[in-house]
């Protein structure tokens, strides 16, 4: 029976005060939640979704986020999921802009600190999950590991997306006589395909006419709307890769100096949820025709609609095309390339930020005890964990 809404709010707005440690380490506690918890969706079908969204542009934690809500109740739950796992990080970085959230040098908190070791924890208990249940042979094994190597010596986000098709590839080749559909494996989504091809028409619509629309009227509010709409279509592997299109956007224009907006991006490093609600800092922080927080909600939503529109016109057509025998093959493949890049992922820089002295290792073992061992809830370990670093270091 599907979830309610409510529940869906409830469920999606804990994720968001919860999931800090950026896209990587959303991933970690969208697995504990929907796979591990709740079983909404199996891992088979969570790992299909993750290389749907490394394939497409724009945060892809946040069109897991959308995905997940759409497979459960459809578009009202995809929405609904989206809001309330975006609401808290984008509250409080329109807040900061104001200067209400300044008041501490986040760089030493040592509840920060302490965050980012559970990030540690989060993720690697689902890179072990999904390695166990979908790496289980050799040649996936070798994919996995040799998407790790290659993302680690080539750090860039297209090396991720070559890799995932070059894992699909290998499955193709090897098991496209074997594989067995699972049954029901299409019915997740219902939207007609009409109307997922329309959605699609109209992002890329949307990107090419925003530009001119904006220099027909003059109007500064549908300038930054433009801007952020497309930063949001155009970036590769989410999170910290739209900073330098952010930047080239409001730092020339002189919408705002570099000083504001360093110190809202290093803000948005201390906080749970999407780092795209860096674009709320922005707005509020940038002049404009709109009252502060009001532009802030106006540059978030820009930046948003494109990664909400793609996922939303994708998924159906992803949902028909897994289901077929050769899809599954390469789904194999690409599954276990997509563990591999979670695998570098957590070593850098969800390991490399965090640890950094031998207190911390003895922190992630206990907290890798508590989680695989006693099933201690991911909420309650980021709690502890907070309290932990902010201990450790006084």
């Amino acid at each position: 029976m599907p979830e309610s809404l409510l529940t869906i709010a409830w469920v999606f707005t804990k994720l968001g005060c919860l999931s800090f440690g950026g896209p990587i380490a959303h991933l970690g506690f969208l697995h504990a939640e929907f796979v591990e918890r709740r079983r909404w969706v199996d891992e088979a079908h969570f790992s299909d979704l993750v290389a749907l969204c490394q394939f497409l542009p724009g945060p892809a934690s946040s069109q897991l986020v959308f995905a997940l809500g759409m497979t459960r109740r459809g578009l009202p739950g995809a929405l609904v999921a989206s809001l309330c796992f975006t609401a808290p990080s984008l509250g409080l970085m329109i807040a900061f802009a104001s200067g209400v959230a300044h008041v501490t040098d986040l760089h030493a908190a040592g509840w920060l600190h302490g965050l980012k070791l559970a990030a540690v924890v989060v993720v690697a208990q689902a890179v072990w999950s999904m390695g166990k249940k979908l790496c289980p042979d050799r040649e996936r094994l070798t994919a996995c590991l040799g998407a790790a190597a290659l993302v680690l010596a080539v750090p860039h986000a297209l090396t991720q997306v070559a890799l995932i098709a070059g894992g699909g590839l290998v499955g193709w080749l090897r098991y496209r006589k074997t594989v067995v559909v699972p049954p029901g494996v299409a019915t997740a989504v219902t939207a007609r395909h009409g109307v997922a091809a329309g959605v699609l028409v109209f992002w890329a619509a949307a990107l090419l006419a925003l530009p001119v629309l904006t220099e027909l009227t003059g109007s500064r509010s549908l300038a930054h709307f433009s801007a952020f709409f497309r930063s949001g279509s155009l970036v590769f592997g989410g999170g910290h890769v739209v900073l330098p299109l952010l930047r080239a956007e409001v730092v020339p224009t002189g919408w705002l100096t570099d000083d504001r907006f360093l110190a809202g991006y290093a803000a948005a490093q201390a906080l749970p949820g999407p780092l795209f609600t860096f674009a709320g800092y922005l707005g509020a922080a940038m002049p404009s025709d709109l009252p502060a927080w009001l532009n802030g909600l106006w540059c978030a939503f820009a930046i948003f609609l494109p990664a909400w529109l793609l996922i939303g016109g994708a998924l159906p057509f992803w949902q028909r095309v897994r289901a077929r025998p050769s899809a599954q093959a390469v789904l194999l493949g690409a599954n276990a390339s997509v563990v591999g890049v979670l695998l570098a992922a957590l070593y850098e820089p969800v390991f490399t930020s965090a640890v950094r002295a031998p207190a911390d290792v003895a922190l992630v073992l206990v907290g890798a005890a508590l989680l695989e061992v006693w099933q201690a809830p991911p909420a309650l370990l980021v709690i502890a964990f907070a309290v932990a670093g902010q201990w450790l270091l006084q």
